[in-house]
């Protein structure tokens, strides 16, 4: 170790410490966490010279570093289950897939078999309007000059016809299943 990062370790490595420690509120990752501070100023000690307030700078490294970790570890349990030691399933199992179950898929076309029956019992303005709007994906000006009316009265009709649609499916005991409680 050069000279002045002697210097700055043994004038600052209690603040860091006790940072550390406030940080993380465990004696042992408090430890830890100084130790990887204390890793990035000796990899950044040639910047120490041009640095004017070298405590500021020592607090942004250590909370940046703390930040990192804590990021780290959200991220990592995001994808894997706390589980004990001993795991009856692989760990591979533990990782959540983003493509739909079987299950999930059946419900998934039986809830759009239902709506597209519902929308197919719409009266047919209600029904042109949700088309053009939904499945078609024209904007509110386009579905407006399609149909000759007002973009006001495009915005009322979309609106009635999911007032619609949300009574039929409420009426529908099969139905009533897939709406969010």
């Amino acid at each position: 170790m050069n000279e002045p990062l002697e210097k700055v370790y043994e004038e600052y490595q209690r603040y860091i410490y006790h940072l550390c420690l406030k940080l993380t509120r465990n004696q042992t990752e408090a430890e830890d966490l100084m130790q990887e501070v204390w890793v990035k100023v000796v990899r950044y000690q040639a910047y120490i010279k041009d640095v004017d307030h070298v405590k500021a700078w020592l607090t942004t490294i250590c909370l940046n570093t703390f930040r990192d970790r804590y990021r780290k570890t959200v991220r990592r349990s995001k994808h894997i289950l706390n589980q004990p030691e001993q795991l009856d399933v692989p760990v591979l199992d533990l990782i959540p897939s983003h493509a739909l179950s079987t299950e999930d898929m059946l419900e998934k076309d039986d809830l759009s078999q239902m709506v597209q029956q519902k929308i197919a019992a719409l009266d047919h303005i209600y029904k042109t309007t949700v088309l053009y709007f939904y499945v078609y994906q024209y904007s509110l000006v386009e579905i407006a000059a399609l149909m000759k009316v007002s973009i006001g009265t495009v915005k009322s009709r979309l609106f009635r016809a999911k007032q619609r649609l949300k009574e039929m499916m409420i009426a529908d005991t099969n139905a009533v299943e897939y709406l969010p409680a």
